[in-house]
């Protein structure tokens, strides 16, 4: 059902820095995963969901692979006459002038006037999830608040500026810390947050004009006592990515049932860019236990633990245990792989051996000759 109250604007580049060795050539939201997706795909899935039909994808760098798979919208039922999905580039190439979610938001200012929902959902692409967004944006209305925030309980990821609540009985939000305090438990924002489109323009306006640019540090936390901010606790699944390790711990973490079905819920089902491929094709020497395997694969070696992309090669003799192979890797006979993350287009010639530690991967650049 189209839900006229809220639109969506999803940050594709924010956190790259907390995977470098992915993000180099690429956004975060464009960074492979399970398979067969991208991380924006959960966001973006997770907002259709929810009936929203106008979705503005705000981008930084290294955005040519976010615009091929997402096209049109089409595979996410955005590709429409009217609203659906918006491609919004920076105006300029400096960094310097995109080190905070308020410039971003000021350079799509004529966008968000445009626009007539009243509500606005801002996401970041660094949680792998599948929350109820519509549950979300009610939760908002209810309680009247000027900002919700979704928050997960759990051990706080090593980002930089993530957000750690503290609320009272209501959910209200009465501190916030900004960044990584200790190891304990602690409710931590996932990004994602809701409030009023008028009053997310009055604000970002108000902010430029004070040379204030971090959304979480210089609007949240310092005007707590000023606006109303709450919390809404996300029950659901949520795997962080904020390391190569981290990533690649959500990868693997996918070959558990129970996983898969709190990722993957019939009710809201995450979409992706559709490839025609042919199915999996196993050689007579093909050994494959515990694993994802991806369509148009060709495998005739042993694979255990692992999940392998779309178009992935894997010869005759060679050992892949534990590993994340994606899109069109070629692993010639006789290799042998653990715990290895090879980006896509990568080559592993014949008799190639690399181990790595399920803390500590392998990882391999895409186009890289091994």
């Amino acid at each position: 059902m189209r839900n006229y109250t809220a639109m969506g604007l999803i940050f594709a580049n924010m956190h790259d820095d907390a995977v470098p060795e992915c993000t180099a050539i690429r956004s975060m939201g464009s960074l492979p995963f399970g398979g067969r997706y991208r991380l924006v795909d959960f966001v973006l899935s997770n907002m259709v969901n929810a009936g929203i039909s106008k979705v503005g994808v705000i981008t930084k760098s290294n955005y040519q692979s976010m615009m091929d798979h997402l096209g049109s919208g089409k595979a996410w039922d955005l590709s429409r006459k009217n609203e659906g999905l918006f491609f919004l580039p920076p105006r300029t190439s400096d960094d310097a002038a995109y080190q905070g979610r308020i410039r971003s938001l000021a350079d799509v200012m004529a966008f968000l006037r445009r626009s007539k929902e009243e509500l606005v959902i801002l996401s970041d692409c660094h949680m792998v999830t599948s929350m109820d967004y519509g549950a979300l944006v009610q939760r908002h209305i209810e309680t009247d608040a000027d900002v919700t925030v979704a928050y997960r309980r759990g051990t706080v990821p090593t980002l930089t500026d993530i957000p750690i609540l503290r609320t009272d009985a209501k959910d209200r939000v009465t501190d916030m810390l900004i960044g990584r305090v200790n190891d304990a438990e602690e409710c931590y924002g996932i990004g994602v947050y809701v409030m009023r489109k008028d009053w997310l323009i009055q604000t970002v306006n108000e902010a430029v004009a004070r040379n204030l640019y971090h959304f979480e540090r210089d609007i949240l936390q310092s005007h707590l006592q000023e606006i109303a901010v709450y919390g809404y606790e996300v029950e659901s699944l949520v795997m962080p990515i904020y390391s190569l390790s981290s990533y690649y711990a959500a990868n693997v973490a996918l070959l558990d049932d129970a996983v898969r079905a709190q990722l993957f819920p019939s009710r809201r089902p995450v979409y992706t860019k559709v490839r025609d491929c042919a199915p999996v094709q196993y050689g007579l020497h093909a050994q494959v236990t515990d694993s994802l395997v991806a369509d148009g694969a060709k495998i005739d070696g042993t694979v255990k633990n692992s999940i392998i992309f779309r178009g992935v090669n894997i010869g005759r003799d060679t050992l892949i245990e534990n590993c994340v192979i994606m899109q069109d890797v070629t692993v010639a006979d006789r290799c042998s792989l653990t715990c290895v993350v090879a980006d896509k287009n990568a080559v592993f010639r014949e008799g190639r051996t690399l181990q790595g530690f399920d803390t500590y991967p392998v990882y391999i650049a895409k186009n890289a000759i091994v």
